[in-house]
């Protein structure tokens, strides 16, 4: 009975030492409780060394962690990582962090203590790095020794380490022990939602302010003038203003949140084609052929009262929208959409000779009307963006050198490959209308685009059709934009579309946070974003 008595003592000490290692976990944290050295006393004899440190549980080395975007580099380790208990504390060690921190500890049940330099176990640090080099957008996030730091250049990339965190609790629990080193291909990460043709709620237009936020997208443009409404207050002229439209203080509330969320809001006023909500209060502005048609939403451009009004509506409006960014639209104006535009509208083509000269097009003054715009709203402190079917080959009237292509189509009348404006020099957000375009409706050949085709066949220089435009291109392409179009407004619910949205959302943001091949499948990405809600 004695031998088999200590041939038991000695297999469960085999068995606790598989369980348990004594040294540290390789990143110098490790290996044995705090205060283990001791001081030797000068010319006394060294105390006995100490005993083996309390034993520290062996972990295997940590996975990355799984999130929409996925993460561009992690650094295992071993050890336990972190999860959120309730007492346990969020700090910050620059007080401009406070909206993080707030935000953050309300997500995931912890107390927000401030500005603090104690370290705490458990503690969630948010930090600035300094490094004034840095993209603003990058972040480290480092989980270690029962604690998690995150740090950037800027809030912003702070910020979209708090988004990485709350996924990895969400998705499994527990933030996996190591470092995160992160950060994004293309600084603009858009959504662009037409609310003029579909009036879109409030609260529901908040709700998408929020999605994209933990989604690390970083643009919300506003189509908010069309054929169809005109869906913002005005006070300039509030005779333009749809019934169902949002106040200006519901835009102010959007516009807060979005930029709790570090989310610049895009505003477009589209013109000089797609105004009939302001020609309907103004039909004295409305364009007409020799023969007498009105082509729908087209204003004169000839006319100086037509520039007033509209230069009138983007003044306004800069004061609610404080982004850098400006949208003019530009696009479709029915006056250049036909082949003899100087037949068919000839006291524009006698316009055109007048401002610039006998050679002038109507081209020409088209795209004076742009730069007119342009120049409006630069004055402003904004920079401006415009469809691609707003610029035309061979005018004698050169648009804007800032005015930001943005592409979407190649199906107009003398359509210009992505190409050509990028030789030119010019800056270019993608608009792929084969990827990118959810048109309510599915009028002409637009069907919705799904999440599948966008992960696994677009990347942000596949700017028209399939074929990706030349690699010296890529740093000219900003980024892109997955769009919503109201075209037939009732055929979906507002419900219907964020849920229609939702898995192509996750997709387009993958491909603009980081463009090469992701390490998932489809059915696997799918599946995380089920996981992460």
């Amino acid at each position: 009975m004695l031998v088999l008595a200590v041939v038991l003592v000695t297999v469960a000490a085999g068995v606790g030492l598989g369980l348990w290692a004594t040294g540290g976990d390789g990143d110098g944290d490790g290996g044995g409780p705090a205060g283990s050295s001791q001081d030797t006393a000068a010319g006394t004899s060294p105390t006995p060394p100490t005993p083996s440190p309390s034993p520290t549980r062996w972990y295997p080395l940590s996975k990355a962690p799984r999130t929409i975007p996925a993460v561009r580099s992690h650094t295992p380790a071993r050890g336990p990582g972190w999860k959120p208990e309730r007492g346990l504390r969020v700090v910050v060690s620059d007080g401009d962090l406070a909206d993080e921190g707030r935000l953050l500890a309300g997500e995931l049940g912890m107390a927000y203590a401030g500005e603090k330099a104690d370290v705490r176990e458990g503690d969630v640090r948010l930090a600035l790095s300094g490094d004034e080099g840095a993209d603003p957008e990058s972040y480290t996030m480092t989980v270690r020794g029962g604690r998690v730091t995150i740090s950037g250049p800027a809030d912003a990339g702070v910020f979209y380490g708090t988004r990485t965190l709350k996924q990895e609790v969400r998705g499994g629990g527990t933030a996996p022990e190591g470092v995160v080193r992160d950060e994004p291909a293309k600084p603009v990460r858009g959504l662009m939602l037409d609310i003029a043709r579909k009036h879109f709620s409030a609260g529901w237009i908040e709700d998408r302010v929020r999605e994209l936020g933990d989604l690390k997208f970083n643009e919300l443009g506003l189509h908010f003038s069309d054929d169809q409404g005109f869906r913002i207050e005005s006070d300039s002229h509030p005779e333009v203003v749809s019934r169902d439209h949002l106040t200006k203080a519901q835009v102010r509330r959007i516009v807060a949140l979005a930029t709790q969320r570090h989310i610049r809001i895009v505003p477009e006023i589209d013109s000089p084609g797609h105004l009939r909500a302001v020609i309907d209060a103004h039909p004295e502005l409305q364009l007409r052929s020799a023969s007498g048609l009105a082509p729908r939403g087209a204003i004169d451009i000839s006319k100086p009262a037509s520039a007033e009004i509209v230069d009138d509506l983007l003044k306004e409006y800069a004061d609610l929208f404080p982004g850098a960014d400006w949208h003019l639209g530009g696009d479709e104006y029915r006056a250049v959409a036909v082949a003899s535009s100087a037949t068919i509208y000839p006291h524009l083509a006698t316009a055109a000779r007048k401002a610039y000269g006998p050679g002038a097009t109507v081209e020409d003054l088209t795209t004076g009307w742009l730069n007119d715009r342009a120049a409006t709203v630069r004055a402003l402190g904004r920079t401006p963006r415009a469809w691609n079917d707003g610029f035309f080959r061979g005018t004698s009237v050169r648009p804007a050198d800032d005015l930001q292509v943005a592409y979407w189509t190649g199906k107009e009348i003398g359509a210009r490959p992505p190409v050509e404006y990028l030789s030119a020099g010019r800056k270019l957000v993608n608009y792929n209308d084969e990827f990118l375009y959810y048109v309510l409706g599915q009028p002409l050949t637009f069907v919705y685009p799904t999440g599948q085709r966008i992960y696994e066949r677009w990347t942000p220089r596949v700017v028209r059709g399939t074929q990706a435009v030349p690699s010296r291109y890529d740093a000219q392409i900003l980024g892109g934009s997955f769009a919503v179009w109201g075209d037939f407004p009732n055929a979906q619910t507002q419900a219907q579309v964020a849920a229609g949205i939702r898995m192509p959302l996750r997709a387009t943001v993958q491909k603009l946070w980081d463009p090469r091949e992701p390490a998932l499948s489809w059915a696997e990405f799918r599946a995380l974003a089920d996981r992460l809600g």
